[in-house]
């Protein structure tokens, strides 16, 4: 999954030739999961249509501040587009509207839009090779770059005068991989590894019957797709669930049993920087395993149960460099009983679930839980989807390693 899938671009269309490459532009952001908005300066206007992108992009293009040919008094508001947008870009971005950009002429909407956004810009050159070195458009590029702004640079071939050199506007595959790598490598937990387990586990009485709980695995998944949109690389350990992955950047690994996520987890242990333990394992298994279906003889029968090996307390035991989250579900003395699990395990932080609480529980899409630090720091949350859960859990783990 690109890093652009949900991102709202915003793409400032100028008036150059190169600005028929953005029809490609646009079906190459959607194809990546991004939303976009168009907003064309009026010169642009002669060399690509507005339908031609508000078709690709599904949204309404503006090119300028009201409707002239209605006097209903609707304008449209570049201060909302500008806030609405997550990353905006200019491509292609001439030599006349680098300059307006560079100094604050603002005579169209593209302009008041740019200089009402409030997210990261990205700019992509376009002109003829001989404008491209000039020293007033030499002075634009470094002017905007002091403003924060990111070039993404010209490339060199055949240019529409006929001549050949320096300022072709980038490919558009170019500037889609020239964003997402950007992106990347400015994602808080780029360069982590994080090890996460999600799900229940099954013990298997006899080959058709085990002994499992009530956990969808929602939790763990989200946890993971929010590491790995903050740029972690993740791996996922998942019991039986129906959940699945999209972002590249996770590996999942689908287990059964206790033992089986025991082994997968100490497998990669010691080459994380962080381990999650969302997963309800089963804490005792059936002792003898029938190998055939148990037939229904007696009016009551007897499982003998031991224990299963605790994972969580092991990885504790085994901590070195590792960030430890581990997760308790209880239902009465919910404070003390999860201090008492954060010593026991050696753990950094707990998420803290209590059946008490209306929203929280298995098989549910809210979660209601307070964070616990080793420290015995008590962060009460209120009732959240599980997707905000995550969030919070992750901006804990980018916490610790802002610290």
């Amino acid at each position: 999954m690109s890093v652009l899938s949900g991102k709202k671009i915003l793409l400032g269309v100028s008036g150059g030739i190169a600005a028929y490459k953005t029809a490609n532009l646009v079906r190459l952001f959607i194809k990546a999961g991004a939303q976009v908005q168009v907003v064309m300066s009026p010169a642009s206007l002669h060399f690509v249509t507005p339908l031609t992108l508000a078709t690709l992009s599904k949204n309404p293009v503006y090119s300028t501040f009201y409707n002239e040919e209605e006097a209903t008094g609707e304008w449209n508001n570049h201060v909302e587009l500008g806030l609405w947008a997550d990353l905006m870009l200019v491509a292609p971005a001439t030599a006349n509207t680098l300059s307006k950009m560079a100094n604050g002429n603002c005579d169209n909407l593209l302009i008041a839009t740019y200089l009402s956004a409030k997210c990261p810009v990205y700019f992509a050159p376009a002109m003829d090779l001989d404008m491209y070195k000039h020293p007033s458009t030499l002075d634009s590029f470094h002017k905007l770059k002091s403003f924060g702004n990111i070039i993404i640079p010209a490339e060199s071939g055949e240019l529409a005068s006929g001549l050949s050199g320096e300022g072709r506007m980038a490919e558009p595959e170019n500037i889609v991989t020239f964003l997402e790598n950007d992106l990347l490598e400015k994602l808080p937990l780029k360069g982590k590894k994080i090890l996460i387990t999600a799900g229940p586990t099954y013990e298997a009485i006899d080959p058709v019957r085990f002994i499992g709980n009530h956990s969808s695995g929602k939790m763990g998944f989200d946890i993971a797709n929010e590491a790995a949109n903050k740029g972690a690389e993740v791996i996922l350990v998942s019991g039986p669930t129906h959940f699945n992955v999209q972002n590249s950047s996770i590996k999942l690994i689908r287990v059964t049993s206790a033992q089986d996520m025991y082994d997968a987890c100490h497998e990669y242990y010691n080459n994380v920087d962080v381990a999650i333990s969302a997963a309800a394992v089963a804490d005792y298994r059936p002792k003898n395993v029938a190998d055939q279906k148990i037939k229904k003889n007696e009016a009551t029968f007897s499982i003998e149960l031991e224990k299963t090996k605790d994972i969580l307390a092991s990885l504790g035991e085994q901590k070195k460099k590792q960030f430890l989250i581990g997760f308790a579900l209880e239902t009465e003395n919910e404070i003390e009983h999860a201090k008492q699990k954060i010593q026991k395990k050696n753990l950094d932080l707990i998420v803290l679930n209590s059946l008490n609480d209306k929203g929280a529980g298995f098989g549910l899409p809210t979660n209601k839980v307070t964070f616990i630090s080793k420290d015995f720091i008590v962060e009460p949350k209120e009732l959240k989807s599980k997707e905000e859960v995550a969030q919070d859990i992750i901006n804990k783990v980018i916490q610790f390693y802002d610290a």
